[in-house]
């Protein structure tokens, strides 16, 4: 090797690599030092927001609520519940079901008008399937005394 090619050699390994960078570029410096590390992504939306400065004064905090003693409702008045008492014995009688003529418990009662098969009963016996419970309409049971 002769003097000046080992001269630029060494030129080129003791120079410190290029600090200047334009200001288009949005890669951070230890990502184009590093060519294999992938820069952090950042979305378009985070950068218009992040980007927007805030001219306008914050927004006025809401109006305060009304004082208590305006609200003048009566409280809400409960209606009486339908069907029968949870636990309660009753004697089906629906023609089609395995436990026609049958006593059962109830186990609940939905108190939603619009429920079509509101009453759950659960029976000592088992049908075909093992099953012990099924849901009945308020006129396909009687309470049994």
């Amino acid at each position: 090797m002769s003097a000046t090619t080992m001269a630029a050699s060494m030129a080129v390994l003791a120079s410190p690599p290029p600090t200047s960078i334009s200001s288009s570029s949005r890669t951070p410096s230890f990502v184009r030092m590093h060519s294999n590390v992938k820069p952090p992504m950042v979305s378009a939306r985070f950068r218009v927001l992040a980007g927007k400065k805030e001219s306008a004064s914050p927004p006025p905090p809401p109006p305060p609520p009304p004082p208590a003693a305006a609200k003048e409702e009566t409280p809400a008045v409960k209606p009486p519940p339908i069907g029968p008492k949870r636990g309660a014995k009753v004697k089906i009688l629906r023609p089609e079901s395995y436990w026609f003529n049958g006593v059962g418990s109830v186990v609940a009662v939905d108190q939603d008008p619009s429920s079509r098969y509101p009453v759950v009963v659960r029976f000592e016996k088992v049908n075909y399937a093992n099953i012990s419970t099924n849901n009945f309409a308020l006129d396909e049971v009687t309470e049994l005394k």
